[in-house]
């Protein structure tokens, strides 16, 4: 059962240029910031930067895939505080603030980060998961 406390993660994810082709046509957002490294410069960018919706979805994904059988996020928001390029990796984790077990389930609020090595949190944010009554083993923790 997860407590307050508990870590979650951290998982490691390479952004790749083709995730950026792939998550433009699946998003419909083309900007050429995101597959242009010229286009990008002349932005004031360092080169062709990560969609920041990638990067929270990325770590949805992986919080989900941390949580009690049957869980579903009832609240999800974050701050975007940085770029992330292709080729950096990125570390995604989160820590249990609270959590609330009752009769019919289960919910808790969770701090997410992803993280850059050497730089400052390009993502940060809190996430509300709750989860029905039985559901309360978690495999990712």
């Amino acid at each position: 059962m997860w407590q307050v406390g508990d870590k979650v993660g951290p998982w490691a994810h390479t952004i790749t240029r083709e995730q950026l082709v792939r998550y433009a046509g699946a998003s419909g957002d083309f900007n050429p910031i995101h597959y242009d490294d010229e286009r990008a410069r002349e932005f004031g960018l360092p080169g062709v930067i990560a969609h920041g919706m990638l990067n929270m979805g990325l770590a949805a994904r992986y919080l989900k895939s941390a949580a009690p059988p049957g869980a579903r996020f009832e609240r999800y928001a974050v701050r975007f505080r940085s770029m992330v390029q292709p080729g950096q990796t990125v570390t995604i984790s989160g820590e249990v603030k609270s959590v609330d077990y009752g009769s019919s389930g289960a919910q808790a609020l969770i701090d997410v980060t992803v993280g850059v090595a050497g730089a400052e949190a390009a993502v940060t944010g809190q996430a509300v998961l709750s989860w029905p009554a039985g559901g309360e083993e978690s495999p990712g923790t």
